[in-house]
């Protein structure tokens, strides 16, 4: 089945630059577009609009405005809209199914770095099921240049971060662009060794050896699905989420993978999800496990 990117949109700027951005993507993969705006009736006492059909009205006529300059820059694309009645998280999860990416926008922290991620793109990213890019107001195509890469983290063994790695091949062989494979090792307590980890550790000569070892083993079947895509294997010792941020002003996209954990506060999404998102100054995609 062919699915359609989808943007989330509310009229900020940042959901404008989301939308943009999701229109690029869609013409680089030959993709239709389908853009959606979230809406639920609020009743307004002070200003004439206490009826549905009003409100409802003001938001499609949003939209429309947004899409003008979409498809007066990408004439051929195929695109699709939708203002859907409902709670904005549960609407744009449904959509997220349905497409083969779902993209939002997200307000940064400052003038150059960081999202400021906010409830409901929490909620999103760890509840849906299909990944999910965020994209910062501000951003433009000169972010997409020739020489900056697709950086994507691999971790654990090949089939914990497939996914990731699909994802992140996908979009380099679309764009032309390399891939950076980023994976992270650290010295593991003692009480982690046993001995048949100390055997596999022998015979690969060492920590680094084995871990060097474990980031080929993955890469290799997307290697030879995409031979045409360059690949650089990056590996340090360190946090996988600094080792990402090192990284970031290499990329024009990063792409890290997630497990969300319920809590008695809520949903987490990951340490490392959750601070590329703080601090990249990229767009991000988050790419849920399988």
């Amino acid at each position: 089945m062919t699915r359609p990117i989808t943007a989330g949109v509310d009229g900020t700027e940042e959901s404008i630059a989301a939308l943009d951005w999701a229109a690029r993507e869609a013409v680089r993969r030959g993709l239709a577009l389908r853009v959606v705006q979230a809406w639920r009736f609020q009743p307004y006492e002070a200003i004439d609009a206490a009826d549905p059909g009003t409100q409802a009205g003001w938001v499609r006529d949003a939209l429309d405005e947004a899409l003008r300059s979409v498809t007066t820059r990408h004439p051929d694309l195929d695109v699709a809209t939708d203002v859907v009645a409902g709670e904005t998280v549960d609407t744009l999860v449904e959509e997220a199914a349905e497409a083969e990416m779902l993209v939002l926008g997200s307000r940064g922290h400052g003038p150059v770095v960081g999202f400021l991620l906010g409830s409901v793109g929490q909620q999103v990213i760890a509840e849906a099921t299909r990944p999910v890019v965020l994209v910062r107001a501000g951003d433009r195509p000169t972010g997409e240049a020739a020489g900056r890469e697709v950086v994507v983290g691999q971790q654990g063994e090949p089939d914990d971060s497939a996914e990731t790695l699909r994802f992140a091949f996908e979009t380099a062989a679309a764009r032309g662009a390399t891939v950076r494979a980023v994976r992270a090792w650290t010295l593991p307590p003692v009480f982690a060794y046993s001995p048949g980890s100390m055997h596999l550790l022998d015979e690969a000569g060492g920590l680094e050896p084995f871990e060097t070892k474990a980031l080929a083993a993955a890469l290799q079947p997307w290697r030879d699905r995409f031979p045409d895509v360059p690949v650089i294997e990056h590996l340090e010792m360190g946090s996988a989420g600094q080792l990402l941020l090192s990284v970031a002003a290499r990329a024009q996209l990063m792409v890290v993978g997630r497990r969300a954990h319920r809590t008695a506060v809520g949903t987490r999404i990951g340490s490392v999800a959750h601070g590329v998102l703080h601090h990249a100054d990229c767009p991000v995609a988050v790419v849920p496990h399988a």
